[in-house]
């Protein structure tokens, strides 16, 4: 039998996880960064500098994300979620996808926990793969940003080149992941 120790080092499959890896890579680039600092070696002090302010990014915004997100997974319904974006929905459901990943102000990283409490609550996997896939094409302020900078007429045709295809591709996907069942956690 394994004692706690030796089961927390190990996943679901079985396998050990290797934390020494990522740990070592974080410390090495620490270095880094450090040793550019007091050579005063540009590259490295930029990288430094960009590195402090992802981070201060990021810690700012998760948080919030993440309560709003805790918040949906108690206060939305499983049979709203399911009636609107499950295996009923159809060409509805991205409707509806579209509609919320058109709201996503946050980076990427933020879409996809809201994609994980999406298909948790029963939304089909073709539509989660749909939402992920809007967020990054067509949040209003990046559309917004767009069109200020290359214009109307070019954020317009991206997005009805771009809307198919997510939808296309979003099909093919869950259809490829059929056979092969995500785990609901």
């Amino acid at each position: 039998m394994k004692t706690t120790a030796e089961q927390s080092k190990t996943t679901s499959g079985g396998k050990k996880q290797n934390w020494k890896a990522p740990v070592g890579v974080f410390l090495a680039f620490s270095v880094f960064v450090a040793v550019s600092y007091l050579a005063k070696f540009a590259p490295g002090m930029e990288m430094g500098k960009n590195s402090g302010s992802f981070l201060y990014s990021m810690l700012v915004l998760f948080p919030g994300a993440f309560i709003l997100i805790g918040l949906f997974e108690v206060w939305v319904d499983k049979k709203i979620v399911e009636k609107h974006l499950g295996n009923q929905a159809g060409l509805l459901g991205y409707l509806w996808v579209f509609l919320l990943a058109c709201t996503v102000m946050a980076p990427l990283i933020i879409a996809l926990p809201v994609a994980a409490a999406l298909y948790k609550k029963g939304a089909r996997l073709q539509l989660v793969l749909g939402y992920i896939s809007a967020s990054t094409i067509c949040r209003i302020p990046m559309t917004i940003f767009e069109a200020t900078y290359l214009g109307l007429p070019f954020s317009v045709v991206r997005l009805l080149v771009s809307i198919p295809l997510v939808i296309l591709f979003s099909e093919l996907l869950g259809l490829l992941f059929k056979h092969k069942p995500l785990p609901k956690t």
